[in-house]
């Protein structure tokens, strides 16, 4: 099927050294194995080295391309910096960044603790501008031109009960975007937005739609494509707005979810949980949780 092949020409990131935040698993991972195909050598960075490691070798024997593995936590400037000099030493530029590091869970908001609600937005947002910052100031005091891609959400703006955290932090992040797409144009700095909608993957798929919820409705109802994303599509757009294939496109954010927005608010829905059901949704989602730390 023509949706799970790739669209560009083999060397459309040829040499660019792109870095990935959360590149060690789900779509980053998918989305890291097609800009190797497509020439690109490739720093993925997130707090789960061994995954890293791992991922590292199985990209670098499937396509052959370059794959550097390096621990991050994006809340931490000073890793961070590190990452960056990591990357200088052993590539010599960089070209561009995908921030994919994502924390995100369902619950009614009012469930929530302050630190709950911290988790997300720093992951989500401070290790956005976190990481956008240092790279740019790198571009800027260099003189290179650079792309940043960030990958939101489609309630980045609609809004949406029971992810609020993630709203706010998704939403500051698109503002981001297009506050320094701006800003940074006359640097040659261009920075774009994905707003995917549902594309299944192991972790991020058993927190969000943990089996209580999958056992009571069928999501693809709400789409009016029937269907969820497959991993190449998504991997498509996000190879394109990292070429210089879209060298005339800064401040955009582009929604590929089947029409899913149009139903408005991704989570709203969740209106016919019970507290019970929320109960056991909650056990779910710290089964799933410990499972993805073991």
């Amino acid at each position: 099927m023509i949706k799970t092949e790739g669209m560009l020409r083999e060397d459309s990131l040829k040499d660019k050294v792109l870095i990935v935040t959360g590149g060690g698993t789900g779509l980053g991972k998918s989305m890291v194995r097609y800009f190797l195909q497509l020439g690109a050598q490739v720093v993925i960075c997130s707090r789960k080295l061994p995954v890293l490691e791992a991922t590292a070798a199985e990209l670098m024997d499937e396509t052959g391309g370059q794959v550097l593995p390096l621990a991050c936590d994006v809340r931490n400037p000073q890793e961070i910096e590190t990452v960056i000099a990591q990357t200088l030493e052993r590539f010599g530029r960089i070209d561009g960044l995908l921030n994919n590091s994502a924390g995100n869970f369902i619950s009614p908001t009012e469930r929530l603790s302050y630190k709950a609600f911290d988790v997300v937005v720093d992951i989500v947002l401070r290790g956005t501008y976190y990481f956008t910052l240092a790279v740019g100031k790198y571009w800027i005091e260099n003189r290179i031109p650079g792309t940043v891609l960030n990958i939101s959400t489609t309630y980045a703006t609609t809004g949406s009960g029971y992810v609020v955290p993630s709203a706010v932090a998704k939403g500051g992040a698109l503002i981001l975007v297009k506050s320094l797409a701006a800003e940074w144009a006359k640097y040659g700095i261009r920075l774009n937005a994905i707003a995917p909608g549902p594309f299944p993957t192991k972790g991020a798929w058993d927190r969000l739609f943990p089996e209580p919820i999958m056992k009571t409705m069928d999501l693809t109802q709400r789409i009016p494509l029937k269907r969820v994303g497959e991993h190449q599509e998504l991997a498509n757009l996000a190879a394109y707005l990292l070429s210089d294939y879209s060298a005339y496109m800064t401040g955009e954010c582009i929604t590929i979810d089947g029409g899913e927005v149009l139903s408005a608010g991704e989570f709203n829905h969740l209106d016919a949980v019970t507290p019970e059901q929320w109960d056991e949704i909650g056990k779910a989602i710290k089964h799933a949780n410990k499972a993805g730390k073991e």
